[in-house]
């Protein structure tokens, strides 16, 4: 399961534990730093990271928040979905 919170967007195992993790902290009022990615190990190779970014971009889509990436695997990521990159604060 799939969880957006204010400052990350976890995936959850049926028993609540955290198996996946995008964080996010606010940098401004309405600008966010994507700075970390992680998947368990057990699910590496499996598109749970790529979910998870797509869960957190939908989300700042939705609430009208601009994004800085310095996490390295949203860096590749954004790459490969332009359709995203209006939010970014810096484009290449």
């Amino acid at each position: 399961m799939f969880k957006v919170e204010e400052n990350r967007t976890i995936y959850l195992d049926d028993k609540g534990n955290i198996l996946g993790e995008v964080d996010y902290p606010y940098i401004s009022s309405n600008v966010v730093d994507v700075n970390h990615t992680f998947v368990d190990i057990s699910l590496r190779g499996k598109g749970i990271a790529n979910l998870l970014l797509t869960h957190a971009f939908n989300y700042f889509r939705e609430n009208n928040i601009k994004v800085k990436a310095s996490c390295s695997y949203a860096i590749k990521w954004l790459d490969n979905h332009r359709e995203y990159t209006d939010l970014m604060i810096e484009k290449k």
